[in-house]
């Protein structure tokens, strides 16, 4: 296999599991009067986590000997870079703050879906996104022949993966009533 393909299938396992994990991770936060601040307060774990994977790649940059030089012939990397972490950070913080409105009562103005809220936030993320990172990648490299000779079955295939993720977000059988878990029984008095 490919080195590509096996970082790429890494990813899809790492972002894979992301959504759930976190979803966890905010649910065990305090709640009662700390439940708005659920969301938060696993994010900031994301963020922690996101500097030490920063530490470890100066390590390992620094292992392999780099000349520390992040100009280029085309120019300057690091505000890009920057651009893309704060994109990849807001993300992660937007996706959190989905998830625990999802999570919400639909009484209190949420989504209703409690512990199953990942399985309906997540295929939306990870379907929308490719599509978004196509048309993005399109306007900054505009396909020759312009927009009007984008074949036939790419456009079909937006349109799938659109109506994909509202497919296994609104029919995920932890969604329509097989739920995962079954509500505790109510106790009654002796």
């Amino acid at each position: 296999m490919q080195t590509w393909l096996i970082y790429a299938l890494l990813t899809v396992l790492s972002w894979g599991v992301y959504g759930v994990i976190l979803h966890a991770a905010r649910s065990k936060m305090p709640m009662g009067a700390e439940t708005p601040n659920a969301s938060l307060k696993a994010f900031l774990f994301v963020c922690i986590a996101y500097a030490i994977i920063g530490v470890v790649t100066a390590v390992v940059l620094k292992a392999r000997g780099t000349n520390w030089s992040f100009t280029g012939e085309t120019g300057n990397g690091i505000p890009l870079s920057l651009v893309a972490g704060m994109a990849g950070a807001l993300g992660a913080l937007t996706l959190v703050l989905a998830l625990g409105a999802a999570a919400t009562p639909i009484i209190k103005g949420g989504g209703g879906f409690g512990v199953a809220a990942a399985a309906a936030v997540m295929p939306i993320v990870f379907a929308g996104a490719p599509v978004i990172n196509t048309i993005t990648a399109m306007l900054m490299h505009p396909p020759e022949g312009g927009f009007k000779s984008l074949p036939v079955p790419f456009i079909l295939g937006c349109l799938m993966a659109a109506s994909g993720a509202f497919l296994v977000a609104k029919y995920a059988p932890s969604n329509t009533g097989g739920a995962a878990h079954k509500p505790a029984a109510a106790s009654k008095p002796h």
